[in-house]
């Protein structure tokens, strides 16, 4: 699919990925709409810190993911939905998992109801490797089962399952992407790497983390938002599910040290129990086989293997090791 001259809905473009992939499409020179959650403070989230000319060459709507009249009411003259918004933190996902039921869910629902009846050329939703839980198989390959073993990827699951059955019940035209453990500049400090960097760039040296023995596919966010541009431009995807991983398996405990190595500081690592999923919860192994998103989308990372994490995680602690960047967090509380 050609997407010049077509109109692009971002949703959770306000987000980390999301204001990543907004910024890409407008520096393509694309038509982009980016709907952001509504706030009293009029934020746009992440998209506050884009330069003033990627600003100015965004339409801007504010809403809830989870009101379908205002759904359907962004995703009006537009020809392409790239569906980002969703709670997405696991820990929260014990506290709090109604909510997740009606923003992922329920969200979904309302994006491709609206696409069915507006007749939008085109819906790309966005998944996650916590669908597959911990690997019963490596490399992870999209016919991998699926197993919820936290609120959050349940309600993945299911939000991944509506999108689906659209596509089969009434030919909407939807493509699933899944991105495995995407990070980057701007990703929250609830994730792994941003915790680890965050301390370490505050002065800790004893750094509190979790399990430090799960395997991880980490996904520059470069590499992931050249992913959805892949697969929203391939006809082939659609009625699909396409992984977007780099095919490498990390640990976390291999990856503080990487950090570590990269910001010249010697550590030491005390377990936090906050921090530790409840055992059956935790995802013991995620690697993504990615040779589907080659063959469907021509997608391949350029961060990929030891050598490509190195590099992701260099630009990444540039970003927040930047004072201006670094004061935006609290590294120093748990936020689940």
């Amino acid at each position: 699919m050609n997407l010049t001259n077509k109109k692009i809905l971002i949703t959770g473009a306000d987000g980390f990925i999301g204001s990543h992939l907004t910024e890409e499409l407008v520096r393509r020179g694309f038509n982009i709409r980016a709907f952001v959650f509504y706030n009293s403070f009029n934020s746009w989230g992440w998209l506050d810190h884009s330069d003033p000319e990627i600003k100015n060459s965004i339409e801007i709507f504010a809403g809830d993911i989870r009101d379908s009249h205002g759904v359907k009411e962004a995703m009006k003259g537009c020809d392409m939905v790239l569906h980002l918004a969703a709670l997405i933190a696991i820990p929260y996902s014990y506290h709090s998992p109604d909510t997740y039921v009606d923003t992922n869910i329920k969200g979904t629902l309302n994006i491709v109801q609206a696409a069915r009846e507006l007749g939008v050329e085109k819906v790309v939703h966005t998944s996650t490797s916590e669908v597959y839980g911990t690997a019963r198989f490596v490399p992870i390959t999209e016919d991998h089962p699926l197993q919820g073993q936290s609120p959050y990827s349940a309600s993945k699951i299911g939000a991944d399952q509506i999108a689906m059955s659209f596509y089969t019940s009434f030919n909407t035209p939807v493509a699933i992407i899944r991105p495995f453990n995407t990070y980057g500049p701007r990703q929250s400090a609830r994730a792994v790497i941003p915790t680890i960097i965050t301390q370490i760039a505050n002065g800790s040296r004893n750094l509190k983390l979790g399990s430090l023995h799960p395997t991880r596919d980490f996904n520059f966010v470069k590499d992931t938002v050249q992913g959805f541009i892949a697969v929203a431009q391939s006809d082939q995807s659609v009625g699909e599910v396409i992984n977007i991983g780099s095919n490498f398996e990390v640990s976390i405990g291999e990856t503080v040290h990487a950090i570590a190595d990269i910001m010249g500081a010697n550590i030491e690592i005390e377990t936090d129990d906050i921090r530790l999923r409840p055992d059956k919860s935790e995802v013991e192994r995620l690697w993504a086989d990615n040779r589907k998103a080659f063959e469907i989308a021509g997608w391949q990372p350029h961060y990929g293997g030891m050598d490509g994490l190195q590099r992701g995680l260099t630009e990444t602690i540039e970003w927040f090791s930047n004072p201006a960047n670094l004061s935006l967090y609290k590294a120093d509380r748990y936020n689940i």
